[in-house]
């Protein structure tokens, strides 16, 4: 995962507000236990109908940030060596993105950046860092070559990430949209002002249970309780029960635990992800479903359906759709976290 052993803390996030029709949405479905949020600066308690903030806080990644500005005042244009070091380090990221997307992030917010973008990804290209394997609509999909993974190692520009794909068999497989769906979330979710905290395809995985999913995107954004965020995105392309399912996995990996001591045989057990994984956490970490590849009032549908589905679940859980988190509205809150109660549904492991 990303080291952010040294990232300073950032402000907590402002306290929600309740859109209109909020009620509507969720069609009065009741609150999950709220007690236990409390103990999270950064989380407010609420029901399923309330609404806890509106898009991400900014906190500038000072990595990806052109046109500068000059001592003028005036925005310089970007070199073309710039714009192809920021696409190398934004294809590190989320592995695989179109122009637009890639423009959305190198340049200016105000302005459309995209033939510097073609012109640099035209160059890349030959000298053999990135590629094309597929196409989403008309725009083709980019992604590093090893040798563009191998450039962004030597010039220290990422956190190691020695088991990351280039993406590129995903998009030849098909996968192509569900990966540029994940890249339109990263974006959405502030993605301009902290990208290099994303990873994407992270797995989790538990061998002395067989248990092990891939989360979508992992971002790496210390709070007072837990050093990261997980995302998962469905882009309606699977059924409402595996959906939760997947989500119910998170529990059961939240609620694994293991012994003290290397034997298993002496002291108290602990909670797997906090002694293995998210070491620097208090709280397991907030779990992110956004909604998307269907037509908006389908995906309110399965947005209620899935806070149905999901009732009673003890870590905490958010979600949202694709198209209101790009417009910056809201999520809803359907999960809570609740050590207490994952403890008593998930037994003692046996000691050896």
């Amino acid at each position: 995962m990303t080291d952010t052993s040294s990232a300073q803390q950032p402000e907590p996030e402002p306290r929600p507000t309740r859109p209109r029709g909020a009620d509507r949405l969720l069609g009065g479905l009741e609150s999950s236990a709220v007690n236990s949020a409390a103990n999270d600066s950064n989380v407010v308690p609420i029901t399923a109908a309330h609404t806890t903030r509106k898009g991400a806080s900014r906190h500038a990644d000072t990595f990806l940030l052109s046109p500068e500005t000059s001592a003028k005042g005036k925005k310089s244009t970007p070199t073309a060596g710039k714009v192809r070091a920021d696409a190398l380090r934004m294809l590190g990221c989320v592995r695989i993105a179109t122009v637009r997307q890639m423009a959305q992030v190198i340049t200016a917010e105000d302005a459309d950046g995209r033939s510097y973008v073609r012109r640099a990804m035209k160059k890349l290209a030959e000298l053999g860092l990135a590629e094309t394997n597929g196409k989403a609509g008309r725009h083709p999909i980019w992604n590093l070559t090893p040798a563009g993974q191998k450039a962004l190692a030597d010039g220290n520009e990422l956190p190691v990430r020695p088991k990351a794909g280039t993406g590129a068999k995903a998009v030849l497989a098909g996968f192509g949209p569900h990966g540029i769906a994940v890249t339109d979330m990263v974006l959405a979710y502030g993605g301009r002002d902290h990208l290099t905290g994303w990873q994407v395809e992270v797995n989790h995985a538990i061998k002395e249970t067989g248990l092990s999913f891939n989360t979508d995107a992992v971002l790496a954004r210390p709070t007072k309780t837990s050093e990261v965020r997980l995302f998962e995105l469905d882009n309606g392309t699977m059924s409402q029960a595996r959906l939760a399912r997947e989500v119910w996995d998170y529990e059961r990996y939240a609620g694994h635990r293991v012994w003290e001591g290397a034997r298993g045989t002496i002291g108290t057990t602990f909670p797997f992800w906090q002694r293995h994984r998210y070491a620097r956490s208090k709280t397991f970490p907030r779990l992110h479903v956004v909604l998307a590849g269907k037509a908006e009032h389908l995906l309110d549908s399965r947005l209620k359906a899935l806070a149905v589905d999901v009732k009673g679940i003890a870590v905490a859980v958010w979600v949202n759709t694709l198209p209101r988190l790009q417009r910056g509205e809201s999520w809803y809150e359907i999960g809570v976290d609740d050590p207490d109660r994952r403890r008593a549904r998930y037994p003692e492991p046996a000691g050896r």
